[in-house]
């Protein structure tokens, strides 16, 4: 082994999930993350407790680990290119991630290298100020809308997540006013694709090469928020080999150290196109934890401390996962709702003791389903919304 000390930078259920497995490799984990109460910390071995982009912090917790990674994007890339260079061992590498923090950027890359991506450009303000930005787009005749159409969908390149800096704009109108929800100066413009459905997928890769691809799990979004996973997906072994061989080539042209999440567009004509590059675990993988024989947390890692790769084999023929989204303001821990919800047959609660918000992840359910049950994860996963969100 080439670590037995990691360091992650970033304390939220991720970390946590991922210093639960850590005992059983003989890995000691220790986070930087700025809050006391953040969901890692009670199972870190120390905490370094500030930002996530202070890299002085980074370079205290460097001191003490083997093996620096990553529970999240929000870094000051420059700032650890400066302790890279003095020899902290960051994993995945950050010339690897330097392509995949800007939303631009990322696509950009995957389009150099052949792989199929949504048509997209970059649009930039020429002048400082919201009201350029709303000079811009209301024109009738802006790049925008002459060269997409509508719907359309625009991204902030940086720091989005939980559809959190994503706008699915469906007409000029809406155009015209998206100076009133953003103040960036640049934002990923890409082609609305009417996708027959989405899917994800976990792989890994360590310094040696050796790559672990888990199955292909369809996901299902609400308002780009996920709410719940299918594993493996129901979709033909074309479309499988094809979502498993650009996941290969990603992690193979990056030289990937470590775990990523990958997600795509599968169209109504069987075209499939990369949405987004996660650098790290992912909620598209939580189900690995309950329904594979390595979940993506002890197999990131396995692939950051150079140990040999865990089996992605399911345990069953498949497990669905749902997300628990607070829909409230609360200090509720859910237990009566929690305990209904495992009285369904072969199912795990995971609970990352947050305060809820709405929309904020405050825990997962994963359920292990037979060859019988497949049919009805669908229905399965109803239930279990409908018990967590019944009032």
């Amino acid at each position: 082994m080439e670590g037995k000390r990691v360091g992650v930078i970033g304390g939220g259920q991720l970390a946590w999930m991922m210093a639960a497995e850590a005992p059983d490799l003989g890995i000691e984990i220790v986070v930087q993350t700025p809050n006391q109460d953040d969901p890692a910390v009670c199972l870190s071995e120390q905490i370094i407790l500030a930002d996530v982009d202070d890299a002085d912090a980074t370079a205290k917790l460097a001191s003490m680990c083997d093996v620096v990674t990553f529970e999240n994007e929000f870094i000051d890339l420059e700032a650890l290119q400066k302790l890279a260079q003095s020899g902290i061992c960051f994993r995945p590498s950050l010339d690897t991630l330097v392509p995949l923090l800007d939303k631009h950027d990322q696509r950009s890359y995957l389009k150099d290298i052949g792989i199929p991506v949504p048509k997209f450009s970059l649009w930039s303000s020429q002048e400082s100020g919201t009201s350029d930005l709303q000079r811009r787009v209301s024109s009738p005749q802006s790049d925008i809308e002459s060269n997409y159409g509508f719907p359309v969908v625009l991204k902030a390149c940086r720091h989005g997540y939980d559809g959190q800096g994503t706008f699915i704009i469906k007409d000029a109108q809406a155009l015209a006013t998206l100076d009133h929800k953003v103040s960036v100066q640049e934002l990923l413009v890409e082609e609305f694709i009417p996708f027959e459905r989405e899917l994800g997928i976990i792989a890994a890769r360590n310094a040696s090469g050796e790559i672990a691809v888990y199955p292909v799990t369809e996901t299902h979004q609400v308002n780009q928020v996920c709410h719940w996973t299918i594993t493996p997906a129901n979709i033909d072994d074309r479309v499988v080999k094809e979502v498993k061989a650009i996941a290969r080539t990603i992690l193979d042209r990056l030289k990937v150290v470590g775990v990523f999440g990958i997600e795509f567009f599968l169209t109504s004509d069987s075209r499939v196109l990369v949405n987004e590059i996660a650098p790290r675990t992912h909620n598209s993988g939580h189900y690995t934890l309950d329904g594979c024989h390595t979940s993506q947390f002890a197999m990131q890692l396995q692939a950051v401390t150079g140990l040999p790769l865990g089996s992605t084999e399911l345990k069953s023929a498949g497990a669905l996962m749902v997300n628990l989204l607070g829909y409230e303001e609360s200090e509720s821990e859910y237990l009566e709702k929690r305990t209904q919800i495992l009285q369904v047959p072969n199912s795990f609660v995971h609970w990352y003791g947050k305060t809820s918000h709405p929309g904020r992840k405050l825990g997962h359910v994963t359920v292990i389903l037979d060859a019988e049950q497949l049919p009805q994860a669908k229905s399965i996963i109803q239930q279990i919304e409908s018990i967590w969100y019944e009032n």
